[in-house]
């Protein structure tokens, strides 16, 4: 009994070692000991919560409006909601068309720092002269696509929070900067960013 005791708090010991050596940051004790039922408060910024949405990523909950129904923040709780109310309550903007998957935020056919006419905003693409700047959208390809807002950005990083990231409300991102061109990420990289004109 005593050398299986040993062994299981060894084995325990080095789970918790793991856990803060390499997961640690990505998935804080604070939202692993949160109730994580999908609805659940997991973050906010701004004023603006993060949802939980489940494991199941692709999964709606329904269709979420403002408080009067006069604006359609999106399906419960999908990335892209996230950013659309984070933009009309906090930034006070609606955007002109918030349809599509989140991949479909980003147009390859505008050009470096002109209007994205369907979203109401400039639009910047990764790899170029334009750094992203806090409450910027980044924009990810993929089946269905990804966004989240940027919160912070630094010499080195970016950090964004985001919503339907199982777990994950804050991301960090390499940020590179070389001979004059701005990069962000390395395996997981944005197509590019929006932003609210001035």
């Amino acid at each position: 009994m005593k050398k299986f005791l040993k062994l299981f708090f060894s084995f325990l010991l080095i789970v918790v070692a793991v856990y803060f050596l390499f997961f640690s940051k990505r998935y804080p004790l604070s939202i692993i000991s949160h109730s994580m039922s999908v609805g659940d408060s997991v973050d906010s910024y701004n004023g603006v919560t993060v949802y939980n949405n489940g494991i199941d990523y692709p999964k709606s909950y329904g269709r979420h409006y403002n408080s009067d129904s006069s604006f359609y923040y999106g399906k419960k709780w999908q990335c892209v909601e996230f950013i659309k109310r984070y933009y009309y309550d906090h930034l006070r903007f609606a955007m002109p068309d918030g349809m599509g998957n989140a991949k479909d935020f980003y147009d390859p056919a505008v050009n470096n720092g002109k209007l994205n006419k369907r979203r109401g905003l400039l639009q910047f693409k990764n790899d170029s002269t334009s750094r992203p700047q806090p409450d910027d959208i980044l924009v990810f390809g993929g089946k269905y696509g990804h966004v989240a807002i940027v919160t912070r950005v630094s010499d080195t990083e970016v950090e964004v929070i985001q919503q339907n990231i199982y777990m994950t409300p804050r991301e960090t991102f390499p940020l590179k900067f070389v001979n004059g061109i701005y990069s962000v990420g390395d395996r997981k990289k944005p197509n590019g960013w929006l932003r609210k004109a001035d």
